[in-house]
Parts: C-alpha cells; sequence; structure tokens
C-alpha cells in the first residue's frame, strides 16, 4: 500500500486509528503498535485528542525516526499522517 508522495491528497493509508478518549502513555503505546503493523514508507493516521495526547505523540514519533507529513485539527481532535520508516 504506497503512492508517490506528490501531494498529500494523494497517499494511500495503510492503516486509521482513531484515539480519542484514550490517555498517555496509552495513546503512544498504541500508536507504536499499530506502526509495528505496517510496512516501512506506509501512511498511518491517528486521531488525538488536545493537551497531553497532542503534545507528547508526534515528539515520541518523531524521536523514534518516522516522519508526520500531516497535523489536521479536526473539531476538538487533531488527525497526525503518520509515515513509518
Amino acid at each position: 500500500m504506497r503512492a508517490i508522495e506528490t501531494d498529500i491528497e494523494d497517499i494511500i493509508v495503510a492503516r486509521y486509528l482513531d484515539l480519542q478518549g484514550e490517555v498517555c502513555p496509552f495513546t503512544y503505546v498504541k500508536t507504536k503498535l499499530a506502526l509495528e503493523l505496517i510496512e516501512s514508507g506506509d501512511v498511518l493516521v491517528i486521531v488525538l485528542d488536545q493537551g497531553e495526547p497532542i503534545e507528547n505523540v508526534p515528539r515520541s514519533v518523531k524521536d523514534e525516526g518516522h516522519h508526520i507529513s500531516k497535523v489536521e485539527r479536526d473539531g476538538t481532535a487533531f488527525k497526525l499522517w503518520i509515515r513509518k520508516v
């Protein structure tokens, strides 16, 4: 499940995970487990609540070497597009 990334709309999402209502550190643990299920180069989209989840998960994902392709606010939640390295 790969696409050449020319624009964010061209991204093929390998996995989608809604983590609204989850608390840290479970938001990152579940994100990490989902990343383990996809191939390098694939994209995981996660939905996070504001506050600690949106502050901590992107930082931890970047620390692991993955790339955040896009962050989008969706009401009180945030969608993150993560490309696995």
